[in-house]
């Protein structure tokens, strides 16, 4: 994927801004840590994915632009040490997306799922977030300022489309953001997070089992609510990085549902109309 070129028209919307991403490595991580840079941020990117965080890195040249840091989002020592690396880098922390997360198996039988992989799915989606909110916090704070992002899913406002481990780990991320936005907000941190519909990156390629780009983004388009364009990495992005400036410096506490209008529908009476007349 080629780099972003600098924006020259537009104003660079994080000029001076410091961002920390988690699993900055890949899919919409790796867009936004493009697109931060692109308006003026530094940014540690924190993943577990070394090469490709590497060689993310090494496009833009300088580790004074931007740097990764190994992390697993599931440990504590992982996740302050990526905090910490931030702010002796580059002087401070402005901006915590947390954004790492794993899908777990397609499927919403409860009889057949699987007690082991409910917990590991909480442990990244859930308590991974957690731990870099906690750590985020621990040092904006006393600067009295920051922004702290978090990576939902359009299923924490549509059920019954996943399996239950995401479902649910997605709306708690909703909860925890919205639990923090009322703590953090006397310090002047705003807390806010973003619920995309399907979007084509690696992981959902692998979920879906349709490795061609193409091919699955017509089928993702075949069941989204909005036809004529498709949902990619750089919305969810855009998204972030509106929430991240001081464009929304007054927003907080919002889910940002960016799914086209899917989570508004029900199709079952179309669908089940058509099967009477078909």
């Amino acid at each position: 994927m080629a780099s972003i070129p600098p924006a020259t028209s537009t104003p660079r919307r994080l000029e001076g801004k410091v961002a920390l991403i988690t699993g900055g490595a890949s899919g919409i991580g790796e867009c936004t840590a493009r697109i931060f840079v692109q308006h003026g941020a530094k940014v540690v990117i924190a993943d577990v994915q070394d090469e490709l965080g590497h060689n993310l890195c090494q496009e833009f040249g300088s580790d004074e632009i931007i740097s990764y840091v190994h992390c697993d989002v599931t440990s504590d020592s992982d996740v302050k040490n990526a905090v910490d690396t931030a702010v002796s880098k580059y002087g401070k922390l402005d901006i915590m997306f947390n954004n790492a997360g794993v899908s777990g198996s397609p499927g919403a039988n409860i009889l057949g799922s699987d007690n082991e992989e409910f917990k590991k799915v909480f442990d990244v989606n859930v308590y991974g977030p957690f731990l870099g909110a906690k750590h985020a916090a621990r040092v904006m704070i006393p600067a009295k300022k920051g922004c702290i992002l978090f990576t939902s899913s359009a299923v924490s406002v549509c059920c019954g489309e996943s399996s239950h481990a995401y479902a649910a780990s997605k709306h708690a991320v909703v909860g925890l953001a919205k639990n923090l936005c009322v703590e953090l907000g006397q310090y002047g941190i705003r807390v806010n997070s973003i619920s995309p519909f399907t979007v084509v990156t690696p992981m959902m390629k692998n979920l879906l089992g349709i490795q061609n780009k193409r091919e699955a983004e017509e089928f993702i388009s075949s069941i989204g609510n909005l036809k004529t364009v498709i949902l990619e990495p750089e919305d969810i992005a855009n998204a972030a990085l509106y929430l991240a400036s001081d464009e929304s410096k007054y927003v907080s506490g919002m889910n940002l549902v960016v799914d086209g209008g899917y989570h508004v529908t029900n199709p079952s009476f179309a669908i089940a109309m058509r099967n009477l007349y078909s």
